[in-house]
């Protein structure tokens, strides 16, 4: 049996408790959008964080893809709602595979599964801590070590301020193990109009790590169109 090539291998893509919501959710409908495979996996607090900020109720026993995928993104404007859920109604949700935070027995728990790259989004001080130390205490942490000992693009997206010395040194470890450490710092320089332009520019700026996501954002020296 052959075995699927990189550009054709899942994404992992984890949600922690970390505030940004936001940008989880459109990080995977515009995943969606472009038919990537995504293996999926919450944990407690970021449903919590999910349903703090984006008002969407999660049962992680019992996860339905179809809570995140259709979702209209509170930030946009009653037209932009109705157009975004529309898009997704028609996206294949088989693309979509989830994983409880506790089941060690999921692919992305081995190295032997093939993926593109994983992406935690975000990335919470304690998600940020465990990997850093290599002390797995859940499925999301397990997955960015499988990730960091097989040498693939590993993503982590914190957002918080002010940051501690600890979370710096927790940084600079995982920043020379390879790991590239994406903060959710939107920029202003592509024409801001709304809230939903800032999430772009973060969610751009992370597929760029995978040659993804074309479109999101207008880049430096682009013009308007």
């Amino acid at each position: 049996m052959s075995q699927p090539s990189a550009a054709e291998s899942p994404l992992v893509v984890a949600i922690t408790g970390a505030s940004g919501a936001p940008y989880a959710l459109r990080l995977l409908q515009v995943l969606a959008r472009g038919k990537v495979p995504v293996h999926l996996t919450v944990s407690p607090s970021g449903a919590a964080v999910i349903e703090q900020e984006l008002g969407l109720a999660i049962d992680l026993r019992r996860f339905d893809p179809a809570i995140l995928l259709s979702a209209a993104p509170p930030w946009a404007l009653p037209e932009e709602q109705a157009a975004v859920a529309a898009e997704m109604k028609r996206v294949d949700r088989s693309l979509l595979r989830y994983y409880h935070y506790q089941d060690y027995m999921a692919p992305i728990a081995s190295g032997s599964a093939r993926t593109r790259g994983m992406i935690v989004c975000p990335c919470s001080g304690s998600t940020l801590s465990g990997i850093a130390r290599a002390a797995a205490g859940n499925l999301i942490q397990r997955a960015a070590e499988v990730h960091l000992k097989e040498h693939r693009k590993l993503v982590l997206v914190p957002r918080e301020t002010p940051l501690s010395v600890l979370q710096l040194e927790n940084m600079h470890r995982l920043a020379a193990a390879g790991v590239v450490l994406l903060p959710a710092m939107p920029g202003w320089y592509h024409g801001v109009r709304g809230l939903g332009d800032l999430i772009d520019f973060v969610v751009a700026r992370i597929l760029d790590q995978f040659e993804l996501g074309e479109g999101l954002m207008r880049r430096w020296g682009e013009s308007e169109e």
